[in-house]
C-alpha cells in the first residue's frame, strides 16, 4: 500500500520550502494541487516534474475515492494547496478522512502555516488560543460571533482585504472597541507588516489605508473579570 503526504508549500518566500518537502514531491508518483497552475510555478522552481491532479474544494468529493484507490494500489500521493499547510482553510481534510477510514497512511510534514507566525507576532498571549479561519459571509456569522463574547483564549481569524474594514468595525461591536487586537497581512512576503492596537484603532487604520494582501487577525481573548 502506498501513502498520503500532506505537503505544506511557502504562504510568500521560496525560500520557506524545506528540503524535505521538495524531496517528497519529486518522489511522490502524483501530486495533488489546488490549482495546477499555481502550483506548476512552484514546482517548476525546484525542478519538479512530477504528475498533477486537480484537486479543490469543487472536484474533491469526486475525486477523493479514486485517489484513495491508487494509494491503497501502492503509489504514493502528495497534497498540496495554493500555499500554506492542506486542510487549514484549504482542501485536504476530506482526502485525510478518507486515507484514515481506510486504513491508508497519512503524515503531514510540518511547514508554512500563515497564522501561527502571525499569532506569534501579534505580541498577545498565544499559549492558549482557538483557530476560527474563515467566518461565514452571511449565514451563521453573528451566531459564532456570539459564541465567541466570553472566549478567553486569544481568537485567530483569516479574512479578505476587501472586508476587512467591515470585519473589524463587527468585531468592535461585539467584543468591545477597546479589545487589543493585531492584524498581520502578507505573511512572509517583501510588504510584510502587523499592525496592534485596539479593534477601533485597526478599523480606522485600515480605514485610511486600504489593505492587500492575505490577512490574519489575532484579537485577545476577554479578561476573567469582564466575562457576562
Amino acid at each position: 500500500m502506498g501513502k498520503l503526504y500532506i505537503v505544506p508549500t511557502p504562504v510568500g518566500n521560496l525560500e520557506d520550502m524545506t528540503f524535505r518537502a521538495i524531496r517528497i514531491l519529486k518522489e511522490a508518483d502524483l501530486i495533488l494541487a489546488e490549482d495546477t497552475r499555481t502550483s506548476g510555478i512552484l514546482l517548476k522552481h525546484f525542478g519538479i516534474k512530477n504528475a498533477m491532479l486537480s484537486h479543490h474544494k469543487f472536484n474533491e468529493h469526486r475525486t477523493v475515492e479514486s485517489v484513495v484507490n491508487r494509494i491503497k494500489g501502492g503509489e504514493t500521493v502528495a497534497l498540496i494547496s495554493d500555499a500554506g499547510t492542506p486542510g487549514i482553510s484549504d482542501p485536504g481534510f476530506l482526502m485525510a478522512r478518507e486515507c484514515a477510514r481506510n486504513g491508508v497512511e497519512v503524515e503531514c510534514l510540518p511547514g508554512a502555516t500563515a497564522f501561527v507566525p502571525a499569532l506569534v507576532a501579534s505580541g498577545l498571549p498565544c499559549d492558549r488560543f482557538c483557530f476560527e479561519g474563515f467566518l461565514p459571509q452571511k449565514k451563521g456569522r453573528l451566531t459564532r460571533l456570539k459564541a465567541l463574547v466570553n472566549e478567553s483564549r486569544t481568537v485567530v481569524f483569516y479574512e479578505s482585504p476587501y472586508r476587512l474594514v467591515k470585519t473589524l468595525t463587527q468585531f468592535a461591536e461585539c467584543f468591545g472597541a477597546e479589545r487589543q487586537a493585531s492584524v498581520s497581512r502578507e505573511i512572509s512576503k517583501v510588504h510584510e507588516e502587523t499592525v496592534r492596537g485596539t479593534l477601533s484603532d485597526l478599523a480606522a487604520h485600515y480605514a485610511a489605508n486600504e489593505p492587500r494582501g492575505e490577512i490574519v487577525i489575532v484579537i485577545a481573548g476577554i479578561d476573567k473579570e469582564n466575562q457576562l
